[in-house]
């Protein structure tokens, strides 16, 4: 029962950070921005964004919510938690 709480575990880890990965993309082309671009904005370099965006990278809580404010949208949003 154990290993299969934390396989789940892994899963949902996995899940949300495959979201943020999706969802950031998807954002970052509906504004038309590179990832060169969309670095610059959020004071990163474009290989962090191309990690993230390939699930390569997991960001950290504070990158979440910077994201999430530049797009104006929710942190539960970008990691899957939420459709809105």
């Amino acid at each position: 029962m154990n290993m299969f709480i934390l396989s789940m575990n892994k899963f949902i880890l996995w899940y949300h950070f495959f979201m943020f990965g999706k969802r950031l993309k998807e954002l970052r082309l509906e504004v038309g921005l590179t990832q060169k671009e969309l670095a610059e904005k959020l004071n990163c370099d474009q290989s962090m964004i191309a990690r993230w965006e390939s699930c390569k990278n997991e960001p950290t809580e504070s990158n979440i919510i910077k994201v999430a404010k530049f797009f104006d949208v929710s942190s539960d949003y970008l990691i899957g938690l939420s459709d809105n």
